[in-house]
């Protein structure tokens, strides 16, 4: 156990967190360079082609110190605030953090708040100032504001370059001789938290765990204790860039279990395992349950696929536990899952993932969030889906969560981004400079408004300099109302949103020109309205296609003429009555576009 050391990587997105993981990994010969490739850890084609990280990656290296072999166990973090769920689980398994900060950016919104995650848990910190090689870097600047932010002397700050490979080693020794090995008993009944688990089609569900108590052993049974379910650990081992099966796994140590699970539902990431004959009194106090931030409704374009969709789901839930959802039915989609993410970057990797992974194409709704509704009788009920929203005669108010909003931005930059979080109803509760040029702003703002666009339109604004994290910040009574989406009279219920009423004018307006663009045309007018409750806010009519019935009447009376209009008038009618229109996809996901 002495010669263990467990650690995670931190760092705001795009700071150099898998590229320093290559250099690493290359260094301690756990790759041979035949099986290079850059981002090797990053083994999804999403991850390689955005240059993300989107799922943590364990893996174990074999370090000479001094003449003596330690056992590195890294675990590769997202750097996205999306994906801050997968970087609470990797932090609960480790002793140590490198904290990666890049030398030209400086420090960053979720460098914060991944810090503040780690030292909860009592990491230790090890600051590294990566990107040395590039010519824009400024280290010294950097370096005062990592000496600031955690209180460490500058000669702890280790300055590296993960493309070149500078300063590798002292970053290695630096794990071995200031991460503490991990604690526990080999000889006290087993004790593993499962911190991730992924699935194979040919050999079932694979558990990661990490083993804070006694050691396991290939065969043994073994039970899940949030499950109450038992299995025989059919193999076990340690995860290099392959799996490498082992006899056994002591106190300390990193490593997979397969025990021919086949059922998605049956592994909870946090689950602690113990033996069967020798059970612990305790299971770990692992990371709390996910609570999702954005709520969208995801459907099968065939509604015959929804049985394949469910089984996609879970399996995508095994690779992602931040992902919920629970089975919701549409008048206009049919049956389908409203689901909770993270984020807007969550949600749209799911709907990438599924298309690629399990070749599903799906129909997204319209994202919201999680609304309290307070009815006259006193209940409360929790609105994931605006159609769920009680009727006008039974509502008495509406709370929406609110969220505290860290952007960190060049001070060149603080009046468009104070105008753009205005407009989103924020309200400016800090302002800190953190050098000359570099502002902390900290605004109260409600998360509705960041859903859609506000993300990118903060890039924009502030030429990709601004960085930006939220934490939530509980429910606060807001004017909000439903905004129905009819089509020739009929609602679309997976158009519709909650809005605030000084907003609903404008996106009614919006959404309505929108669909006139998208809506393919009819032998028959198709009115577009936007309506709160029973009041239409506003209408656009997708015109009718003509068709000239009167064309082979080369003459004679007026009459034959008007009697074949009167007959195509009566077809338009009961063509209207019975019509089905069909709302595109690309309907719904313009809606996510409307500043665009």
């Amino acid at each position: 156990m002495k010669k263990i050391r467990n650690f995670c990587i931190i760092a705001h997105i795009d700071h150099g967190k898998s590229t320093l993981a290559d250099r690493m990994l290359q260094n301690t010969k756990t790759i041979t360079d035949r099986e290079f490739k850059d981002q090797v850890l990053d083994n999804m084609d999403l991850e390689r082609e955005r240059g993300i990280t989107i799922k943590s990656h364990a893996i174990q290296m074999e370090y000479d110190y001094n003449g003596e072999i330690y056992t590195l166990n890294l675990i590769d973090t997202p750097g996205h605030v999306d994906f801050s769920y997968e970087v609470s689980r990797s932090i609960a398994s480790c002793e140590g953090a490198l904290l990666i900060v890049d030398a030209a950016q400086g420090i960053e919104a979720q460098t914060i708040s991944n810090l503040y995650l780690a030292l909860e848990h009592d990491l230790i910190i090890i600051p590294v100032l990566n990107k040395m090689d590039l010519p824009s870097a400024m280290p010294e600047e950097v370096t005062e504001q990592i000496v600031d932010l955690i209180g460490c002397d500058e000669d702890d700050v280790i300055p590296a370059s993960g493309k070149t490979g500078f300063g590798i080693d002292d970053i290695l020794k630096a794990i071995v001789e200031r991460i503490p090995p991990p604690t526990g008993n080999p000889k006290v009944p087993l004790q593993a938290l499962i911190f991730d688990s992924i699935y194979n089609s040919y050999r079932g569900v694979i558990a990661y765990f990490r083993v804070f108590n006694g050691q396991i052993r290939s065969g043994d049974h073994v039970k899940f204790m949030a499950t109450k379910r038992e299995y025989h650990a059919d193999e076990i081992g340690i995860l290099k860039i392959k799996q490498f099966p082992r006899e056994s796994i002591s106190t300390g140590n990193v490593g997979y279990i397969i025990s021919g699970i086949k059922d998605a539902r049956e592994v909870k990431v946090g689950d602690t395992i113990t033996h069967v004959d020798k059970p612990t009194d305790n299971a770990i106090k692992g990371f709390e349950n996910v609570k999702p931030m954005v709520f969208a409704g995801i459907y099968p374009v065939d509604s015959e696929d929804f049985e394949e969709l469910r089984a996609c789901m879970e399996k995508l839930q095994l690779n992602d536990a931040s992902l919920t959802y629970e089975p919701e039915t549409s008048v206009a989609l049919g049956f389908g899952f409203r689901c909770g993410f993270l984020g807007m970057l969550h949600m749209e990797i799911i709907q990438e993932r599924l298309e690629r992974e399990f070749d599903m194409t799906v129909i997204t709704t319209v994202p919201n969030v999680s609304y309290k509704a307070y009815t006259k009788k006193g209940d409360t009920v929790i609105v994931n889906n605006p159609s769920d929203i009680p009727g006008p005669n039974e509502l008495d108010y509406i709370e929406e969560p609110y969220i505290f909003s860290q952007i960190i931005t060049k001070s060149e930059y603080i009046g468009p981004v104070m105008s753009l979080c205005l407009e989103k109803r924020g309200v400016v509760k800090n302002q800190v400079y953190l050098t000359t040029q570099r502002v902390e702003l900290t605004f109260e703002m409600p998360l509705a408004e960041i859903v859609f666009d506000f993300y990118d339109r903060l890039k924009t604004i502030s030429r990709g300099y601004a960085s930006f994290d939220y934490s939530p910040a509980g429910y606060k009574t807001s004017d909000l109302v439903k905004l129905d989406i009819l089509l020739n009279g009929d609602p679309v219920d997976a158009l519709s949103a909650l809005i605030h009423r000084k907003n609903a004018y404008d996106f009614g307006k919006k959404i309505c020109e929108k669909l006139r663009g998208l809506i393919p045309r009819q032998q028959y007018d198709i009115a577009i309205q936007a309506g709160i409750s029973s009041k239409i806010i506003a209408r656009e009519t997708v015109k009718a296609l003509r068709k000239d019935v009167t064309a082979k009447c080369y003459g004679g009376d007026i009459t034959r003429k008007r009697k074949l209009l009167e007959k195509q008038k009566k077809g338009k009618k009961r063509m209207r009555q019975v019509g089905n229109i069909e709302v595109p996809q690309s309907a719904f996901m313009a809606i996510l576009q409307m500043d665009k």
